[in-house]
């Protein structure tokens, strides 16, 4: 087993290496996409977003909420993961507002995810998940995947745009 993430310069929405794969990132909880990862994900595949807002919609009759995940299919041996980890989003105009990330629900997001990905023998592919428009700390966050990822032998690899 391997406890180290690989962390490389490239597009998370092209993921490398062999064998299953799933592309894990974060999402709010009020039914917002549109800023940030997302946008790249929708410009490659329909389904990540158009199952994340059915999935808000019906929020009443299904696990909606922090900390939940929906694995979406979007080609032969690849997903995408939408993890709800962000409570609300943070206003252009209120600077001072506390960061959206929620690293609880990171946390319990993540695993589910093992789960999945330990069943399908799939590694796990990500941007630097809960630290962009969430205002999350990659030092709160990178554990979080060590533990309940790489310390499990899920292989990880973190993507970091040129």
């Amino acid at each position: 087993m391997t406890e180290n993430i690989t962390c490389t310069v490239g597009d998370a929405t092209r993921p490398q290496g062999p064998g299953s794969k799933i592309i894990a990132h974060v999402c709010n909880d009020i039914g917002g996409w549109g800023a940030g990862f997302v946008r790249a994900l929708s410009r490659r595949w329909p389904q990540p977003e158009a199952a994340y807002r059915r999935w808000y919609r019906e929020r009443a009759t299904n696990d909606f909420a922090l900390g939940a995940i929906q694995l979406v299919q979007v080609e032969d041996g690849l997903s995408v993961a939408n993890m709800i980890g962000q409570h609300g989003i943070r206003s252009r105009s209120r600077t001072s507002q506390a960061a959206p990330v929620r690293y609880e629900a990171i946390d319990r997001a993540l695993t589910a995810l093992a789960a999945h990905a330990s069943a399908t023998a799939a590694s796990v592919h990500m941007p630097r998940i809960g630290c962009g428009l969430a205002g999350g700390r990659w030092e709160e966050v990178e554990p979080l995947i060590t533990r309940r990822l790489s310390a499990r032998g899920i292989a990880v690899t973190v993507y970091d745009l040129p």
